[in-house]
Parts: C-alpha cells; sequence; structure tokens
C-alpha cells in the first residue's frame, strides 16, 4: 500500500508539475503555442529541515535576477519530502534566451544564492544545496 501512494503521489507531483507550468504565465501558453518554449530542470539536495533556508537562498538571489532576464516566463519552486530533494522548473521563451546568459552572470548568482544559503543554515563553506541534475 505504502509503495502505491508513492507512485500515485508522484504522478500527481508530475501532473501538478505539467499543468502549473501553463499556468504561470499568458507568455508562456503562448510560447507553448509556437513550440518554442524550453523548460530548464534542476534537482538540488536539500534536507527538509532546511527547506526554509533553501527557499530563503532561492528568492533573495535568483528570483529577482531572473525577472529580470529577456526570455524568462516563470519559475516553479518544488520539493520531494520522500528523496529529500528539491525541483526548479524555469520556463524560458526559447533555447538561446536560456543559453544566451553568460556563465560569469550566473556565477555571480550562484555565488549569492551559496552566501545566503550558508547563512541561514549555519554552514560554514561550500554549497549547501549541491546541485544534482541539470538539463532541460
Amino acid at each position: 500500500m505504502r509503495n502505491f501512494l508513492y507512485k500515485i503521489s508522484g504522478i500527481l507531483l508530475s501532473l501538478f508539475c505539467i499543468i502549473s507550468i501553463f499556468f504561470v504565465s499568458p507568455n508562456v501558453v503562448r510560447s507553448a503555442m509556437n513550440n518554442d518554449i524550453v523548460i530548464e530542470h534542476l534537482r538540488l539536495k536539500v534536507p527538509s529541515q532546511q527547506r526554509i533556508a533553501w527557499i530563503k537562498a532561492e528568492r533573495e538571489s535568483w528570483e529577482p535576477w531572473l525577472a529580470k532576464k529577456s526570455g524568462f516566463l516563470g519559475r516553479q519552486l518544488l520539493w520531494d519530502e520522500k528523496s529529500q530533494e528539491a525541483i526548479v522548473l524555469i520556463s524560458w521563451a526559447s533555447r538561446k534566451d536560456w543559453k544566451g546568459i553568460s556563465s560569469i552572470e550566473i556565477s555571480k548568482v550562484q555565488k549569492d544564492f551559496e552566501e545566503i544559503a550558508r547563512v541561514s543554515t549555519g554552514q560554514k563553506s561550500g554549497n549547501p544545496f549541491p546541485l544534482i541534475y541539470e538539463g532541460n
């Protein structure tokens, strides 16, 4: 019964992700209709006791930066209790918009994210929320 419930919850989470992407912004729907939308998919290790610190770091670093980027359509922050992982889905108008951002800019925002996360978690060094997967 427990495995069945995990499978059902996984299916529901997947459906929620798909549905919520299309209700984030009218721009997402327009881009999806034009078939040029791309969804950046990230997974991070986020233990349950540090989930609030992760959300705080996301909101104070990546969120304001992304809001200013050309082609950014929206993003979803999700967390899976079973795997203790965060799932970040970022909608872009095109692959060109996503991949056209310089690695220097991304490194700067990542540094800010990690600094905020360390302060919130009490971790002295490194990234409290390491990247497990990056793709689309």
